[in-house]
Formats: structure tokens, C-alpha cells, sequence
């Protein structure tokens, strides 16, 4: 589904990714960690086409990025949802047309019952008419998350979407994200929170990648 073969990124002040060699497969859920400034965001970036590799191959369904025209990465990044560790509203529009601007972009309105089910499942249904400015950070997050899988997409990136958010919060955010998964949705969260790991392990499969020395490497079973 996704695919990195010896994969490296510069910045222009060395090489921050070097030899990145591994495969998101469909259906799988992964944490990725390390210590700020590893290049989390980076490698998450390189997941959707947001920066194209210095060296290497990264493969998104079957095609190599670098082969996209502008269009056609438009078309795949339909399919991969993305929840950034900064979530931006429109400030002037009211929740439910916030996240249903993917589906205006693309030139496909949803269907009202659409929107109202998906917001009915972050538990943000009362919110509907709801100007960004007056949500807490929990249901900014999670207007975040249904705004980044309104299009169905099969891949779900979040950058620490926990970051801001109390413990109850948190788990409730990883609820949605661990239902995704059962739903058959791949699934990769960036997180320096090894307690929400460890929660979402005792309920998933889940694999942890960790970025040390400018690689990645599998951490196994032990935190």
C-alpha cells in the first residue's frame, strides 16, 4: 500500500531520513516515535507525496511518486486521510462545512445524512452549526479526524493527534482510530506517548516504528 525502498531525505543540512527500507501493508496499524526533531512529520510527509524523496523509491498503491503528475497525486491523496498535528479550520464557516470541504474541493457534496453520521460517530452531532473558534481541543481533534475520512480514504495518517489532549481525550481519540482499523483502514500515528501505544497494543496488533540515528527500525514487542 505503501512502500519505501532505501528511502533518504535531506533538508539541505544533511540527511535528517537515511535508508529507510519498509511496507505499510493494507490493513495494519503502526506507531511511529522518536524524539522531536527525528523527522516524524518528514516521513509522514514522504507517506502522501507531501515531499518527494532525495534518494530511493516510495511507492503509493502500486505507483512510484515520483512518476505522478500533479493530477494524479491529487487522485491518491483522495485516499490517504490525514489528521496534522495543527488542525486548521475555516474560522468564518460552521463545523459541518468544515468537514465536509473535501468532498466541495473534489466536486462531490456528500449527502447531509452522510455528514451527519460520520459526525454522529466522533460524538460531535450537537456541534454541527458550531464555529471552530469555540471547540475544545478534543473536539477539534476529533472534527479533525472526521474531516480526514469523509472522503473514505484507505490510509489514515495522524500526527500527534493526542499532543494537546488530556488522557481521557486521548483515549477517546485512539478509539476511533483503533475502530478504523477493524474496519479494514491502515492506520499510522506519529506519538511520543508510549502509555497510549501500550493502551491501543492491548487491543491491536499494532507495530511500533521507532526513527533513531536517521533511520526507522521495528521496535518489536517491548516498549
Amino acid at each position: 500500500m505503501i512502500s519505501f525502498e532505501n528511502v533518504a531525505y535531506n533538508y539541505g543540512g544533511g540527511e535528517l531520513l537515511s535508508d529507510i527500507s519498509l511496507r505499510l501493508a493494507p490493513g495494519s496499524f503502526h506507531f511511529l516515535t522518536g524524539p522531536s526533531g527525528a523527522g516524524k512529520t518528514t516521513f509522514l510527509k514522504l507517506c502522501y507525496a507531501e515531499l518527494l524523496p532525495t534518494a530511493g523509491r516510495v511507492t503509493l498503491f502500486d505507483r512510484e511518486v515520483r512518476g505522478l503528475a500533479r493530477d494524479d497525486v491529487a487522485m491518491t491523496r483522495r485516499r490517504i486521510g490525514v489528521v496534522h498535528q495543527d488542525c486548521q479550520f475555516l474560522d468564518h464557516l460552521p463545523l459541518g462545512d468544515n468537514v465536509a470541504l473535501p468532498l466541495t474541493v473534489a466536486g462531490r457534496p456528500g449527502a447531509a445524512r452522510d455528514l451527519a453520521d460520520l459526525l454522529a460517530w466522533v460524538g460531535l452531532e450537537r456541534l454541527t452549526d458550531a464555529l471552530p473558534p469555540s471547540l475544545s481541543g478534543g473536539e477539534r481533534q476529533r472534527a479533525a479526524l472526521a474531516r480526514a475520512i469523509i472522503m473514505g480514504p484507505d490510509v489514515i495518517l495522524a500526527d500527534e493527534p493526542t499532543g494537546n489532549l488530556d488522557w481521557e481525550m486521548s483515549l477517546r481519540l485512539l478509539t476511533l482510530l483503533v475502530e478504523l482499523n477493524r474496519m479494514g483502514k491502515t492506520v499510522l500515528v506519529a506519538t511520543h506517548d508510549l502509555n497510549l501505544i501500550r493502551q491501543a497494543k492491548s487491543q491491536i496488533p499494532a507495530r511500533v516504528l521507532r526513527i533513531a540515528k536517521r533511520r526507522i527500525q521495528l521496535a518489536g514487542a517491548d516498549l
